[in-house]
């Protein structure tokens, strides 16, 4: 299992150079202008581009400019956003918790009810349950998420009014977490509240999680659901769940201790990819609920063409992805032996 490990820690970095490559290469293919955004936080004027560009270095070969970059991302500097008006390092900062906030609250039900269903249906194959279960996870799967997000705030916060429209806070409890007696240590709200002992607050930042909560979780653990019914009806075919019922065992022990965790194999690479697609920021969903984080100014960025902060989200989330398949990889090896001797 060491041996797994360390061979895939010496892979990483490799990994992630080449990640900054394709990223400094479109970074090359900007104007000056667009480039000295790396370096100054104002637009320079036309007088002042030629000296600017001299100054740091644009004008230097390739390899030069790629090897300057790469020493200022290793210092976390990703440039300045012109949206965000603050460098790119620090708006990522700051927005994270929100991001992964959403992530944490969606990914229970995506996990719990994903798996449950999808073993559920499977055990139950081609009777009416079935059917039933196999038709939400159709639906779940085929629905745009921005169509089900705007039914819900239609529905659930327009129409009977039970639910807010978007942003983390009423703006009454927005002002208590600002106020310097606020004990900030996650900007979750969720945990700070209850940090803080203010179950009002709580109350308040879950009734705003509900709607993109459940606008992510439908359709990541109609994906879940499907892929672990796939798995289960597989595994239940197999010559060793034939023995465990041939031994007499109930059909209860066979599905749970033999069949269930064989199945979930798969189960882990594909929960493992939407756990890294959600802290990465859900952009649709995000947008539509008015949801400080990553991707929605992601989207905000790409739509006021701030390419410096495109980029620099950009090699946040390649970083994200490489540690998150890290360890998915390990888990894997944890719950296959069988994949430490490949």
């Amino acid at each position: 299992m060491t041996t797994y490990i360390i061979r895939r820690l010496l892979i990483m970095p490799l990994i992630l150079l080449g990640v900054t490559i394709l990223i400094f290469a479109m970074l090359s293919q900007l104007s000056v202008t667009q480039r000295l955004a790396l370096y100054v936080p104002d637009s320079p004027r036309a007088s002042d581009l030629e000296g600017l560009a001299e100054q740091y270095g644009l004008n230097d070969p390739i390899p030069v400019q790629y090897g300057r970059w790469l020493g200022r991302m290793a210092k976390g500097d990703l440039g300045f956003s012109k949206t965000g008006k603050q460098p790119v390092g620090e708006l990522i900062v700051r927005l994270l918790p929100a991001s992964v906030e959403l992530a944490l609250w969606s990914v229970i039900p995506i996990l719990v009810l994903g798996i449950w269903l999808g073993v559920k249906s499977a055990v139950n194959h081609n009777r009416f349950i079935d059917h039933v279960l196999r038709i939400v996870s159709i639906t779940g799967t085929s629905m745009p998420s921005f169509v089900l997000g705007l039914l819900l705030l239609m529905v659930f916060a327009g129409k009977l009014g039970w639910l807010p429209t978007g942003e983390r806070l009423s703006p009454q409890f927005r002002q208590l977490v600002d106020a310097p007696e606020w004990i900030t240590v996650t900007r979750m709200y969720t945990v700070d509240a209850l940090i803080n002992g203010r179950l009002d607050v709580w109350l308040d930042a879950v009734r705003h999680l509900i709607l993109p909560v459940v606008t992510l979780a439908y359709i990541s653990l109609a994906v879940l659901q499907r892929v672990t019914r796939s798995s289960m009806l597989d595994t239940l075919r197999q010559d060793y769940v034939r023995t465990a019922r041939a031994k007499g065992l109930a059909e209860r022990v066979v599905v749970m201790r033999h069949a269930r965790p064989n199945a979930l194999l798969p189960v882990v690479t594909i929960g493992g990819a939407l756990l890294i697609g959600l802290l990465n920021g859900a952009a649709i969903t995000e947008t539509i609920f008015n949801w400080p984080g990553l991707g929605k100014r992601f989207v905000d960025a790409a739509r006021n063409l701030d390419i410096i902060t495109v980029l620099g989200f950009t090699m946040f989330q390649g970083l994200l992805l490489i540690v998150g398949n890290l360890i998915v990889d390990m888990l894997y090896a944890t719950v296959d032996p069988r994949v430490r001797l490949n």
